[in-house]
């Protein structure tokens, strides 16, 4: 499914446990606009990989399977997020940290990238699109009318990720989370394709010392803004 170019992109990447996939999708909520996490996709394919036996370092392979990923998201009765790989629920599964990890490991070969980027296109439909990820601003939308780069540090990414793990009677500790991430952190921005990066003209926002709400609410802010300016030049 090819996207519609017409339509307007709101571009949020940054760094795994930087906040940007709960700011976007309060940001799509607000704005009445579809939502692309791009993550869950990588994290979707690592899973299906792990099922069908292909190994992480077949990169031919992968490609192939991420070229027919049969993903599917929706939202529950109380508006929480579903995603469905093969027809099976799996919104708990692709949110583990073995899952994180898997999805790191496959979206450094550049055929799974690219055969994941028409996927991530056919997500820009009428009214508009929030697309979380990492490259989002730099190669999958480049003309988003806004492009965010939310990043927090370190420890406090790690700190975030504790909590959210613990509040689900998950234990793991914060010394190995803090590896996890610094490591992740180092794959992802050293990666040959599409490193994590800034794009030129993004607009940076550190969240370290800001609340969800109020990271969420200058996105907002940023958005209607742009997408005024949009409307006032077309």
């Amino acid at each position: 499914m090819a996207g519609d170019r017409a339509q307007p992109v709101i571009a949020i990447d940054g760094p795994s446990g930087s906040g940007k996939g709960t700011v976007a999708r309060r940001v799509a909520t607000a704005l009445g606009f579809h939502l692309l996490d791009s993550g869950a996709l990588y994290r979707l394919l690592g899973l299906a990989a792990a099922n069908a036996g292909v190994d992480r370092d077949d990169e031919e392979a992968l490609a192939a399977l991420a070229a027919a990923l049969p993903v599917r998201f929706s939202s529950a009765a109380d508006g929480t997020e579903q995603i469905w790989l093969s027809g099976s629920e799996v919104s708990h599964e692709v949110r583990t940290e073995e899952c994180g990890a898997r999805a790191s490991a496959v979206a450094r070969w550049p055929a799974v990238r690219e055969a994941l980027l028409g996927l991530q296109r056919g997500f820009r439909q009428p009214p508009g699109l929030v697309a979380d990820g990492r490259d989002m601003g730099t190669v999958v939308f480049t003309d988003a009318v806004l492009k965010i780069f939310l990043t927090a540090s370190p420890q406090e990414r790690a700190r975030r990720r504790h909590k959210q793990l613990k509040d689900k009677g998950l234990g793991v500790s914060l010394a190995a989370l803090s590896r996890d991430i610094e490591d992740r952190d180092r794959r992802d921005s050293e990666r040959s394709v599409a490193p994590l990066r800034p794009a030129a003209d993004a607009r940076k926002l550190d969240s370290s010392d800001l609340t969800i709400d109020e990271v969420s609410q200058t996105i907002i802010d940023w958005a209607r803004g742009c997408l005024s300016e949009k409307e006032r030049h077309s």
